[in-house]
């Protein structure tokens, strides 16, 4: 014998202030997401080995610097997610966070010696020193203060492309600025720190490049 039935509840959808505070914070999270580091750096090493290559020849150079640079750390940050380390790709902690600069610094360092025994273009090797560079850098501040690693990867995949290929990708910089919005819209990180990890990308890839 069963009871009567019940009918699902349905959820009101956010109304009056609400409304738009739910839009801003999903629109921050699609931003967020689209333009994660390890989708800016599939792109963007795939354009730098183009650009240093001077033709498609540099593709495979420019797949080698994403994998190494974005899908390896991603994949990483994915599985220590699985064994329930982390809650998501976030990392909202500070103090959980240095595994993940390791295995970057590791990830890009065997990335580059694989390129410098195969002889990649000179442009692609110099991004992938840049990125390390950088890394190390995120990694030093991140000790003391929560520095935003998304910023600084849009900040210099755009500084890369710009000095690598063409001054024009500077106006990619309008993604950067959207992470950035993004990043602080969910709370994630603050404007300042977010500011300097732009500014952290930027430097150091125009200090390696130019």
């Amino acid at each position: 014998m069963t009871g009567p039935r019940t009918e699902p509840v349905a959820t009101a959808a956010p109304t009056g202030a609400a409304a738009p505070a739910a839009r801003t914070e999903a629109t921050a999270r699609a931003v967020t997401d689209v333009f994660q580091p390890r989708n800016v750096l599939l792109v963007g090493m795939l354009a730098i080995g183009w650009a240093a290559a001077g033709h498609w020849s540099g593709l495979p150079w420019g797949l080698l610097g994403a994998l190494c640079a974005g899908i390896v750390p991603a994949a990483y940050i994915e599985w220590e997610r699985g064994r329930g380390t982390w809650g998501d790709r976030h990392v909202v902690d500070r103090t959980k966070r240095a595994p993940i600069f390791f295995v970057i610094l590791g990830s890009i360092g065997t990335g580059s010696a694989v390129m410098v025994l195969g002889h990649a273009p000179a442009g692609i090797l110099m991004a992938m020193l840049a990125l390390w560079v950088m890394t190390v850098g995120l990694l030093a501040v991140n000790t003391v203060w929560k520095i935003s690693v998304d910023s600084a990867v849009a900040s210099a995949v755009v500084a890369l492309l710009s000095v690598v290929h063409s001054p024009w990708w500077l106006t990619a910089y309008a993604m950067t600025v959207a992470v950035c919005w993004s990043r602080v819209a969910l709370r994630y990180h603050t404007v300042a720190q977010t500011v300097a990890g732009a500014s952290l990308g930027a430097a150091t890839a125009a200090a390696l490049l130019t």
